[in-house]
């Protein structure tokens, strides 16, 4: 099976930011599995043409997606960013979990790693029978 995806990465990073605005770039190229360098491209291409702006907060930057901007392919121009990522329906409340690679029985594979609050709801939720 080929390893091809729907979403290029300016999708994936696109869709990364929308559900965690406040991430490192680290955190970004962690999760999607492309270098950091890539992502620092990706983000100044996006802002350059209007999709996200970026505010900066102390250290950190925030990023805020343009929910209004009109996908660029005349194939999808009429649908914008937002109706994207409502299609895709992320919750604006729980943000994509960061991977990391780890070794599981001698290969690299992306393995998500479960919070503490996840581990405290996983654990109430036990205990309710869910």
């Amino acid at each position: 099976m080929s390893d091809w995806t729907f979403f290029s990465n300016y999708g994936h990073v696109l869709i990364f930011l929308a559900q965690n605005p406040k991430a490192r770039l680290r955190d970004v190229s962690d999760s999607i599995g492309i270098t950091e360098r890539a992502v620092q491209k990706i983000v100044h291409d996006l802002q350059a043409a209007e999709f996200i702006t970026i505010k900066k907060q102390g250290r950190r930057n925030r990023y805020k997606i343009n929910r209004r901007k009109h996908l660029r392919h005349r194939v999808v121009s009429g649908a914008t960013i937002g109706q994207l990522l409502n299609t895709i329906n992320f919750p604006t409340d729980k943000p994509i979990k960061i991977l990391k690679e780890k070794k599981i029985s001698g290969r690299e594979k992306h393995v998500a790693e479960e919070t503490e609050a996840e581990r405290i709801l996983r654990e109430q939720q036990g205990d309710l029978g869910f």
